[in-house]
């Protein structure tokens, strides 16, 4: 939809609402915003403020800022409110205008079918070789290898996409060339740009090479993983912790099938602890950043995140972890590549 289609003058009438609300339903929204003649948002306009106002007495030409709702839900462009966000999951609100300083429309942000709205930057590092599939990335980089019929990278697109993530950045080496020609057209109105690292930089070197930012917050991601993370509650949590930088985990439990000793000077044996389990987080390589730090980075030189990490824990920054709660997997050899096209299939038909 367009965003004009979410729009309606204040000097329509009820029938004008009614009559675009009905042209645009098949899109799944029944609201519009009132514009006032200054251009500013005024109101806003359901099918169910409509009959509201027929039922006390209004008529199909009575003027529409007769019925709109004057205390509608709004977000400020460039602010990112958690308690407005929190309402409107409450609520349950589907569509949610954007706007300027002076009132005017910015955006219409979506909140359809788990959509939301983050403002940050993306970056997706798909520049490595993929050694551990190989033969399968001989000919064909990693991030492009299709599971159930569709890219690793897309899937990972999509979840962006639906966070209202336009800035998305994809960092490539190896075999480059084809991934630039996969993101030569734009991706739902999105153009997904390629930047090129001219030698192979590490996990993290090559978000040098990015030259536009929009946000002042960084999402930097493998481009190759499976995964279903939230990324609007990685960004909450991330708020809600004042971080600097906050580190993805996995859950990663560790069982062992025997009695462990307890050790006094190495030989003593104190007692035993059968079949212990240990419970750990892994690096799950989805990472915010404060833009700020990217200086931190030095140029032209292999680095990878965990490098990055240690640098900022060394200069007393706040680093945090991030729970998936989903599902996260590392496709890291062949045998992983087969299991996960089942799992895939699976998710698409539940």
């Amino acid at each position: 939809m367009n965003i004009k289609d979410f729009i309606i003058k204040d000097n329509e009438t009820v029938l004008d609402a009614l009559k675009k609300i009905d042209e645009h339903s098949s899109f799944g929204t029944r609201i519009l915003f009132v514009e006032s003649k200054d251009g500013k948002i005024c109101g806003s306009v359901s099918d169910g403020d409509c009959r509201r106002g027929l039922i006390n007495g209004k008529n199909l030409a009575s003027p529409i800022t007769e019925i709109m709702n004057k205390k509608f839900t709004s977000l400020a462009k460039g602010i990112y409110d958690v308690d407005t966000i929190k309402k409107i999951r409450t609520l349950g609100l589907k569509y949610v205008p954007e706007l300027n300083e002076d009132g005017s429309l910015y955006e219409i942000r979506d909140f359809t079918n788990n959509k939301s709205y983050v403002p940050v930057d993306a970056v997706l590092m798909a520049g490595g070789k993929g050694e551990r599939l190989r033969p399968l990335t001989l000919e064909t980089p990693k991030p492009l290898l299709k599971v159930a019929d569709k890219p690793i990278i897309d899937y990972n697109i999509d979840n962006l996409l639906n966070c209202g993530i336009k800035n998305i950045n994809v960092t490539v080496n190896y075999l480059g060339e084809q991934i630039e020609k996969h993101f030569k057209n734009p991706v739902l109105d999105v153009q997904v740009k390629t930047v090129r690292e001219p030698k192979f930089l590490g996990t993290i070197g090559s978000i040098k090479f990015v030259k536009e930012w929009q946000n002042d917050t960084i999402l930097l991601m493998n481009s190759d993983l499976f995964t279903n993370i939230d990324i609007e509650a990685f960004y909450l949590h991330f708020l809600k912790h004042g971080a600097d930088m906050s580190v993805a985990g996995v859950p990663y439990n560790v069982n062992i099938p025997y009695g462990i000793f307890k050790l006094e000077n190495t030989r003593e044996i104190k007692g035993i602890t059968e079949k212990p389990s240990f419970h750990y987080y892994a690096n799950a390589g989805i990472y915010l950043i404060k833009r700020s730090l990217l200086d931190l980075i030095p140029d032209d030189e292999f680095f990878d995140a965990t490098d990055f990490m240690d640098k900022l824990i060394k200069n007393n920054k706040k680093v945090i972890r991030f729970p998936i709660a989903g599902y996260w997997i590392d496709i890291g050899k062949p045998e992983d590549f087969k299991s996960v096209q089942e799992f895939a299939r699976n998710i698409r038909k539940s």
